[in-house]
């Protein structure tokens, strides 16, 4: 008797490619992927629009929306000026409640959890031909943990070290409703999208192809 067939994956467990970096499967029900979709569908139509930002003058392959603070290499804005000048969205406080979950059941202290409080998010829709090179997020005044939570196709994710962009490092499968957690010894490590996985998104995410990711930091800004 087969019990298996090829089509049939294992059951995804927790795991740990660094200290203090933790992917937590399934994370997200898919309602609650759909209702998030439905809400960067919001974000994109303005007052800032959808836009690939330029590093070092060549245009990324990763389109990003922001709330909070706008990101532009290398730095945050309140308003969108390597766009239209508008200020963008208002971080929501539903998001807060989510970040602070997230850090939570990966393992964070209570104490932690209180004081984080991110104040922005990059939300990047990446379609089938987008990546993201190896990179550190450190633009962050702030060293607390970043949130990054995937919806739509599944991504080759690449996590590194914290010296350079080479080895060693960890390739992990992102998919939808997926929760990553990285601070501490690994605040920053780097990190890149190597891959894109066409028509893997799950029936009910609320996207047909391509992935969102959105990642929640804390700034350390104030004005």
């Amino acid at each position: 008797m087969t019990l298996f067939t090829p089509d049939m994956e294992a059951p995804r467990g927790p795991e740990r490619p660094g200290p203090g970096a933790v992917l937590l499967p399934g994370w997200l029900t898919l309602d609650q992927q759909q209702w998030i979709v439905a809400r960067f569908r919001e974000w994109t139509a303005g007052p800032v629009p959808i836009r690939a930002a330029k590093v070092r003058g060549h245009e990324m392959s990763v389109r990003t929306v922001c709330l909070g603070w706008h990101w532009q290499p290398y730095r945050y804005t309140r308003e969108a000026t390597d766009v239209n000048g508008e200020r963008v969205l208002p971080f929501p406080d539903w998001m807060v409640r989510l970040g602070r979950r997230a850090v939570a059941d990966t393992g964070h202290s209570d104490e932690q959890v209180a004081a984080y409080t991110p104040d922005t998010a990059l939300a990047n829709f990446y379609d089938d031909a987008a990546r993201m090179g190896m990179h550190q997020d450190r633009d962050e005044k702030s060293l607390a943990p970043i949130v990054s939570l995937s919806i739509g196709d599944t991504c080759t994710f690449r996590f590194g070290n914290t010296e350079n962009r080479g080895r060693p490092y960890t390739d992990l499968s992102l998919r939808s409703g997926d929760l990553f957690v990285f601070g501490g010894a690994s605040r920053l490590a780097y990190h890149g999208v190597t891959r894109v996985h066409p028509s893997t998104a799950p029936e009910g995410c609320g996207l047909d192809s391509g992935r969102i990711n959105i990642t929640m930091r804390m700034t350390g800004l104030s004005g």
